[in-house]
């Protein structure tokens, strides 16, 4: 049985020309050869599977084979190129710096460096994974790595720029490899696959190349496995089974729904997803991929950034067709927060669930809220109902006002006949408003006695004397006329007093004021002013334009003085009374008022709190 080889070593690139995606560094390297203008360490740093120990080997081998071409092509015939191919050269030394990263292995590195070639120019010492170097290591590699022998040459490999020192960063020359495109890893895999005598759908292969990300290593290696699966005939179908890859066509289902505003489907299929296994976070990292190649394909100026088959961007262009820009930002804007709220959220199913509710609302939103916009409806028409109701009310008012001047003319002339029944203008008003309005209720006054006809089949005339006597009766105790039998009484010291506290009592509803008319004592100033102290200016013009005529009104009519007259003073702060809060502040007070109770605190070695 023949020995099987995996495609990723089976088809390593030998030579610069065979190299894929590395073009400009393979150019550099090349004319650094051709100029003989060599550096003693190289850098090469980049992803994985991207070349980097391969153009490793490619420019060791070409530096040293005796007889190369005019392009500095490999002769794979001297002795320095067949000893290297069968793995038993001397001159290009391969380390793990992962197994290898002690400061007793870069000693033995610097002692072997001292050694020349057998076969060739230069010893080249190919050092793999360097970031994994101690920093005692890369210490003491420093003084050969600056200075080596003439014959000696360093290539550095890593996947990890960052870790490593930059005192060995400043001397190397630096080479980033980039990552292989789609386009050349499935241009590669279709030379391989028809040397390999394999039959691949193109599908399969962008499939494949996407799932690599950009290394050529990881796609051979997932060629390897679906030939494994598929044999010589690999399908799409296969390829996305294999490697359990979504298919295209459950996110362009899905946003088929999404644009109709169909919810039950799009839960339906979410849950076909996972019942075969999928990764939420993934099917909604992919769902993000897809809007976005979906927004990719509204303008034809940017449809070289999708990496897929022909045929799939054909439904893609399809399908955007029929999404608006709107859409697609909305769309992105949801699977974008969603994804990186997926892994902080208690229920994962129920978030993707809901952004995929929200997703079908973007273009159907008239079943979300729709109880919330009849409920502002219904406000909106009782609002207008009000308004309607208001405006109907204003010619009635007008009408009762006219109707009250013409009674108060015609009861002049009748001044000296029998009182008659007292009519109810307003409530027979209000009879003819509700005819009008088929709606409105008249209101009921328990005072107010209803009209009655007289012989000659009309209303009765009103009586002004009644009609006088109905509004003393709804009026307060306190009328226009109640200042005339308020009296002169002298001002006592002791019921104003009683009648300022009172007063406070009265101001309950304002607690402010009620408090600072409590604090405050009342000075009678003459006869007949009362002084009013205050804090500061501000609390003087309130109360001086909101309050002082209802307080001089309670104290005229308490004191039964009509002359009284309030005054607010603005009292400065040095004549403020302190007020004594805390017990040490009281006992201090009784002690500097009392002499006796500080002598008998003094004898006694008292203390007073």
């Amino acid at each position: 049985m023949e020995r099987f080889i995996v495609s990723a070593r089976k088809y390593r690139p030998d030579s610069f020309e065979s190299l894929i995606g590395q073009g400009n560094i393979a150019t550099t390297l090349k004319n650094s050869i051709l100029r003989k203008q060599l550096a003693h360490a190289y850098l090469f740093c980049g992803p994985r599977g991207v070349g980097k120990t391969s153009t490793a080997r490619i420019f060791a081998k070409t530096i040293n084979c005796l007889n190369p071409g005019p392009g500095m092509e490999l002769c794979n015939k001297c002795e320095s190129c067949v000893s290297f191919t069968e793995g038993r050269s001397y001159s290009i030394h391969e380390l793990d710096a992962a197994s290898n990263n002690s400061v007793e292995d870069i000693r033995q590195l610097n002692e072997l460096v001292r050694i020349p070639p057998q076969i060739g120019k230069y010893s080249v010492y190919i050092i793999d994974e360097v970031h994994m170097l101690s920093s005692s290591a890369f210490n003491a590699f420093l003084k050969t790595l600056e200075e080596p022998p003439a014959h000696a040459i360093f290539i550095l490999a890593t996947t990890e720029k960052h870790k490593i020192l930059p005192t060995i960063l400043s001397r190397c020359q630096t080479y980033d490899f980039n990552r292989i495109s789609v386009e050349d890893i499935v241009k590669n895999l279709t030379d391989i696959s028809k040397k390999e005598g394999v039959t691949i759908d193109l599908e399969a292969l962008h499939i494949i190349a996407q799932k690599a990300d950009g290394a050529m290593r990881d796609a051979l290696t997932i060629f390897d496995q679906a030939v494994a699966f598929c044999g010589s005939q690999i399908t799409y179908e296969n390829v996305i089974s294999t490697l359990n890859v979504l298919d295209y066509d459950y996110y362009i289902r899905l946003t088929e729904h999404f644009l109709a505003g169909n919810h039950k489907d799009v839960l339906l299929i979410f849950d076909e997803i996972l019942s075969k296994g999928f990764n939420a976070l993934h099917f909604i990292g992919g769902l993000s991929s897809h809007f976005r190649d979906l927004l990719i394909c509204k303008d034809n100026s940017t449809m070289p950034l999708l990496d897929l088959a022909p045929s799939i961007i054909r439904r893609y262009k399809e399908q955007a067709e029929h999404c608006t820009l709107h859409f697609l930002y909305d769309a992105l804007n949801l699977t974008s927060t969603c994804e990186a709220g997926y892994k902080s959220s208690g229920h994962p199913r129920l978030h993707i669930e809901i952004a995929l509710l929200r997703l079908c609302k973007i273009n159907a939103p008239a079943w979300v809220g729709e109880e919330s916009k009849q409920e502002k409806k219904e406000t909106s028409q009782v609002e207008q109902k009000k308004e309607s109701k208001e405006k109907e009310k204003e010619p009635v008012a007008e009408e009762v006002k006219q109707i009250k001047a013409q009674v108060a003319e015609e009861a002049k002339p009748q001044a000296n006949e029998q009182a008659p029944e007292e009519i109810n203008i307003k409530g027979t008003v209000e009879e003819e408003a509700k005819t009008e309005e088929k709606e409105e209720k008249p209101e009921k006054r328990a005072d107010v006695k209803p009209a009655k006809i007289n012989g000659n089949g009309g209303f009765n005339s009103i009586s002004i004397k009644d009609l006088l006597n109905s509004a003393g009766k709804n009026s307060g105790k306190t009328g226009p006329g109640s200042e005339n039998r308020i009296g002169t009484d002298k001002i006592d010291a002791d019921k104003l007093n009683e009648v300022w506290a009172k007063m406070a009592q009265s101001e309950s509803a304002m607690p402010r004021l009620s408090t600072t008319i409590s604090q405050t004592a009342p000075v009678l100033s003459g006869e007949n002013q009362i002084l009013f102290k205050v804090k500061n200016e501000l609390q003087k013009n309130w109360i001086a334009q909101h309050c002082k005529a209802r307080l001089v009104e309670f104290l005229r009519v308490n004191l039964n003085n009509k002359d009284i007259s309030l005054e607010i003073e603005v009292t400065p702060d040095e004549e403020v009374e302190e007020k004594l809060y805390m017990p040490q502040q009281k006992a201090d007070f009784l002690k500097a008022n009392n002499p006796e109770v500080k002598n008998i605190v003094d004898d006694l070695n008292l203390e007073l709190k």
